[in-house]
């Protein structure tokens, strides 16, 4: 690759990640710096030196960051013949994205189906990815591009980014490649080559300052003002804008015309911009005549970014207006829709009812493709052009949820504020609002409870419904008690599903658990009503607070059924971290590994940050020290109390009972749904072995109340065995294990056998001890409970017996590992591991290779013949 002037260490690290790739060391870079700093030619200079790749190339569009995958329909359109060898359900997503087929593709899906069509080529020779002006691609091509730069890593693949700084969020994970400007010495041999003539050293020494380094600047400044003007002072933007706006104005109208026209269509179709040039009488002889800012080719492409922006802010209102309006005129109603309902938004002098209704049908079909960030902005236009006062409060509501929902806070909050409105509907996304920005800062229950409030006379249920949300955000928020003392106030139900729970929340924070159980127990348990809909973690939590595992179990796996078929994969991470949190307390770890590895790989696939809070349970639940103490360390301000009821089953495990005590007393004290019942046993163990039977005894009133309102084996059985350390009689150890022996809660199972046999051993009765511990040693290192069943061993010894050590394959592999193996053990290919994981084959390959090594096998038969691992 050619050395550029100053450049030389930024391209050598560019050659790098050629030659990288080449051998099949795939990676992504994102070049960024200011405007004309240099980031296009770099990209340009990449190309040419990408010998033997095949290069693809997109470029983000100001104009176009509303049409949703568009930058990654111009990445894949060379590419779009291979679409047959795609598996069904990827051909389906990305045909959907692309708007070839109906259908709501889910994103991830969008992101494995373009992957798979790189593979593809990829076979054939090694593929460049370019994509430009990154900082204006659409949301969801943004996301899908992050996607496939998370996943080269062992390909024949580069990508590489232009982006302006800050950039898009979804990028900022990636390699990254700063652009300064030039020093002042190679800043004057480019000056040098700029102006030919001979320069006043003040001149020059003026420019070398006030152009900080930045090339273009260097070069387009004789351009703009001549030698005369050179003394006058300037900034950078100012000198690129001057000098693409001095070249414009020299030109013809003809061409200023045409390069508007171009301008004005970001995609560069060379077809509909001459469509369109033809209805405002342009030729196109023109298109030699505008002085090399555009090429006018199969594809329209400007000299530089910075010269379409120049153009498109040159024109005046009504000659943009124009342009939009004949580019609408040219593009097909039936093949294009929304493109032509965005031109002739574009094209509107005001309010105009007609193409309003035209962007909600946009908004419609790109929320139906996955865009939920394009059908946000193609809301908030219509919601601008709308006349009828009730159509527009309902657009902007309309337009506020979906920015809402892509967290576009800013101008959803600007949206909200547009209309003059008493709708209580505008506090409840005002509610919502407040606590998707502040995560319970800015009180955002009030608005809600306002809401509640307004509606009260008027519509009684959506009243409730407003009451019962503000009390699912206390949950979260740590301020159940005051909304619930402000929902006393009402309007009466009429029965619903809503108003029971709203009632049971009511009578659970007043009156406790023995009232509530009995009305929340149904309507906890009817998984499929209409009230968990848009709560389901209410009914998770509420479900734990009912020791009821099944529930929660039900509840999560319909959270991951919902994300995955409606294509909200927000949800799924969510419904897996529930799932896999209910598989550890169950004590099935390797289903837990396997959950908890998929969340991760959602997480990684779109650069969200992974739950901790299952991981940290399943580490606290097998007794891993070290993992779980790493672990501690992330946990987020909000899971402080799971953090602390798993520090506290953690340090009970390993016989550190002053720091169980510790961990229990402070998640038991803040009284959370859920949480501080469940932590409860842990405070009683705790307590009783560091000596403090009278705190042992409190915990243990409140563990019975809550046990014999919940009436579940679950909850019955820890509160007997729990009874049983406190008062030391051998009833409650017998009614413990009873209960447990058919739960489905093997690891409180296992516990049981051990505090029995603990009990029995202090009571002399050796024989009897040791028949229980070794039912507890062997149950709890079936299931890989470390730390219990170190107890259990320890326990046994005293006894005068030598538990067997037992060992498992899983322990060599990290989660991952484990999840890949169990899949493999069951018959899965690579290429379906890789599609469940966000993967590519090769990569599911190289884990494979690294698990045999650790494990000493050859083969994925010998996999399947590992239990531990099936």
């Amino acid at each position: 690759m050619d050395m550029l002037l100053g450049r030389h260490a930024e391209t050598a690290q560019l050659t790098a990640l050629l030659d990288a790739a080449r051998q099949g060391r795939g990676g992504a870079l994102v070049v960024k710096g200011e405007p004309g700093i240099g980031k296009s030619v770099l990209l340009r200079q990449v190309e040419q030196a990408a010998a033997g790749f095949l290069v693809i190339r997109a470029t983000g569009a100001q104009f176009e960051m509303e049409l949703p995958f568009a930058a990654l329909h111009q990445l894949c359109a060379p590419l779009l013949d291979r679409l047959g060898d795609l598996a069904p359900p990827q051909r389906t997503a990305l045909e959907g994205a692309f708007g070839l087929d109906s259908g709501t593709p889910e994103p991830l899906m969008v992101g494995l189906a373009a992957l798979g069509l790189l593979l593809d080529a990829v076979r054939e020779r090694p593929v460049l990815c370019v994509v430009d002006d990154a900082q204006w691609l659409d949301h969801a091509s943004a996301h899908t591009l992050a996607f496939l730069a998370r996943r080269i890593g062992t390909e024949r693949i580069a990508m590489v980014f232009g982006a302006r700084e800050p950039g898009p969020a979804a990028l900022a994970d990636l390699p990254e490649l700063g652009l300064r400007g030039l020093s002042e010495a190679e800043a004057r041999a480019l000056l040098a080559q700029a102006v030919h003539a001979p320069l006043d050293e003040r001149v020059r020494d003026r420019i070398l300052s006030e152009s900080r380094g930045n090339p273009l600047a260097l070069l387009e400044l004789p351009r703009t003002a001549g030698l005369a003007g050179l003394a006058g002072g300037f900034d950078v933007p100012a000198v690129i804008e001057q000098s693409y706006l001095t070249r414009l104005r020299a030109l013809p109208e003809p061409a200023r015309t045409l390069l508007t026209v171009a301008a004005a269509e970001p995609v560069g179709d060379a077809g509909l911009l001459w469509r369109a040039a033809g209805r405002l009488g342009i030729t196109a002889d023109a298109a030699a005549r505008t002085g090399g800012l555009a090429e006018f080719g199969t594809r329209i492409r400007f000299s530089h970014p910075l010269a379409r922006s120049a153009v498109y802010g040159a024109a005046t209102a009504g000659e943009r207006r124009r342009a939009h309006a004949a580019l609408a005129e040219a593009t097909d109603p039936a093949a294009e829709p929304d493109r032509r309902a965005w031109h002739r938004a574009q094209a509107a002098i005001g309010p105009d009812e007609e193409i309003a209704a035209e962007l909600d049908a946009s908004a419609a079909r790109a929320q139906a493709r996955g865009g939920v960030a394009a059908a946000a902005a193609f809301l908030e236009r219509s919601a601008a052009l709308t006349t009828d006062p009730g159509a527009r409060v309902e657009r902007v509501l309309a337009a506020a949820r979906a920015k809402l929902a892509v967290g576009a806070f800013e101008v959803a909050a600007d949206l909200l504020t547009s209309v003059e409105s008493d709708d209580p509907r505008f506090d409840v996304l005002r509610g919502r609002l407040s606590f998707a920005r502040y995560r319970g800062g800015g009180d955002p229950a009030a608005y809600l409870l306002r809401a509640a409030r307004a509606l009260a006379g008027a519509d009684p249920a959506r009243s409730r419904a407003c009451y019962l949300d503000a009390m699912e955000m206390g949950v979260l928020t740590g301020e159940l008690a005051a909304i619930v003392d402000a929902a006393r106030s009402a309007p009466p139900g009429t029965g619903t599903s809503t108003d029971t729970v709203l009632d049971g929340l009511v009578t659970l924070v007043t009156r406790g658990p023995a009232a509530a159980a009995g009305p929340l127990r149904p309507i906890v348990r009817r998984l499929g009503d209409e009230v968990w809909a848009g709560r389901p973690s209410l009914g998770y939590m509420l479900a734990a607070e009912l020791w009821d595992i099944e529930v929660m179990r039900g509840t999560a796996e319909r959270v991951v059924a919902t994300g995955r078929e409606s294509g909200a994969f927000h949800l799924v991470p969510i419904g897996l971290a529930m799932l896999a949190t209910v598989r550890a307390h169950t004590g099935a770890f390797g289903p837990a590994a396997e959950m908890i590895s998929e969340e991760e790989a959602i997480a990684s696939a779109t650069g969200a940050a992974p739950l901790v809070y299952p991981r940290l349970h399943l580490a606290a639940l097998r007794g891993r020290r070290e993992e779980a103490m790493a672990l501690f360390a992330d946990v987020p301000p909000r899971m402080s109390l799971s953090a602390q009821w798993a520090a506290a089953v953690l340090h009970n495990g390993l016989a550190d009972y002053p720091a169980a005590l510790e961990a229990a007393e402070a998640a038991t004290a803040s009284g959370d749904l859920g949480v501080s019942g469940l932590a409860l046993p842990e405070l009683i163990e705790a307590a009783v072995r560091s000596g403090r039977p009278e705190r042992a005894a409190g915990a243990l009133r409140e563990l019975t109340v809550r046990a014999q309102a919940a009436g579940t084996a679950w909850a019955l059985g820890v509160e007997a065995y729990c009874r049983a350390l406190v008062t030391g009689e051998e009833d409650g150890y017998l009614e413990a294990v009873e209960h447990l022996r058919a739960s489905p809660m093997a690891v409180n199972r296992g516990r049981a056998h051990l505090l029995y046999g603990e009990w029995l051993r202090r009571e002399g009765r050796r024989r009897d001890a040791r028949a229980q511990l070794r039912q507890a040693h062997e149950q709890l290192s079936e299931l890989g409970a470390e730390a219990f069943a170190k107890r259990a061993a320890g326990e046994l010894r005293g006894t005068g017996e030598q538990a067997r050590s037992r060992t498992t394959e899983e322990e060599q592999l990290t989660l991952q590992e484990v999840h890949i193996a169990r899949l493999v053990a069951e018959g899965a290919t690579s290429k379906d591991v890789a599609a469940t994981l966000f993967l590519s084959p090769r990569t599911i390959d190289a884990h494979l290779r690294n698990i045999f090594r650790k494990l000493g096998l050859t083969s994925r038969r010998q996999l399947r013949d590992l239990p531990e691992i099936r």
